[in-house]
């Protein structure tokens, strides 16, 4: 997919994360703002490891809202007329192959739930953030296009009882209540659903845990405040509801593969 035309946000933002490994381009876009639109001059693979909204038309005119859900997977054909829209965007990864050789389907499609190629972009990710260049890019980079371009890829998951509207309020939810616990049980209660139902929703839709996501979310507010504050690492852990610096530490490694520290000074 071709570059975002990003607009200058507010804040500092982390750094667009690009290699480059044989035929293969892929670059890891931080969570901020964005406004596009392009013709796909070659087909591109997307990976979206957070929630976002905004409006798109996708080889259409006609502009529509859009919710995608985390971890969804996403393509783009070449030739595709694209105009996509969002004001707080999140963290993307794109991957394109310029050697002209085209890749196979003629479908856009995006949130697409495929646990195969979840892995491999957390995968990807960890590399990126590390700034590592001996790892098999190019192995990803062609094991990715297959699950999004092969027969065997599932068809994009229902969003069923987790619905644009449901994931808006959870964000909200979520993003007002970091610094304290929370439980799968409050979450549940905000939707209206009983526990066992949600968690079962959840997954479906996202392919991964309530709990999973929690983490997910402190990392990414521990992050924007590395980026984007001069405070202590203790305190950002406590701001961000992790026990201490020593949790927050051992989380950054298991997902992102780099240490809070080693993140700020890069």
């Amino acid at each position: 997919m071709n570059p975002r035309n990003r607009p200058q946000p507010s804040r500092q933002s982390e750094p667009v994360r690009r290699i480059e490994a044989g035929p293969w381009a892929i670059e890891l876009l931080p969570g901020a703002a964005y406004a596009a639109r392009y013709v796909a001059t070659q087909a591109g693979i997307g990976f979206a490891f957070d929630s976002q909204r905004g409006v798109h038309a996708i080889g259409s005119d006609r502009v529509r809202p859009f919710d995608a859900v985390p971890n969804g997977l996403a393509f783009v054909p070449q030739g595709c007329d694209v105009l996509s829209e969002s004001p707080s965007g999140g963290e993307y990864l794109r991957v394109i192959r310029t050697d002209g050789l085209a890749l196979p389907g003629d479908h856009a499609f995006n949130n697409r739930i495929d646990p195969q190629a979840t892995a491999l972009a957390l995968r990807m990710r960890m590399a990126l953030l590390r700034g590592s260049v001996q790892d098999d890019w190019e192995a990803w980079a062609l094991a990715l296009a297959e699950r999004a371009t092969g027969s065997d890829a599932p068809s994009a998951t229902a969003m069923d009882a987790i619905t644009g509207r449901r994931m808006r309020l959870l964000d909200e939810f979520i993003n007002a209540g970091l610094d304290a616990p929370i439980g799968v049980t409050a979450m549940a209660q905000l939707l209206g659903l009983s526990e066992g139902y949600f968690m079962r929703a959840f997954k479906q839709a996202t392919g991964q845990s309530p709990h999973s996501y929690l983490i997910d979310r402190r990392l990414a507010r521990a992050r924007a405040l590395l980026r984007d504050s001069t405070a202590g690492l203790t305190e950002i852990a406590l701001a961000c509801g992790f026990n201490s610096h020593a949790h927050m530490t051992t989380a950054f490694r298991q997902r992102l593969g780099i240490s809070p520290g080693e993140l700020r000074r890069r």
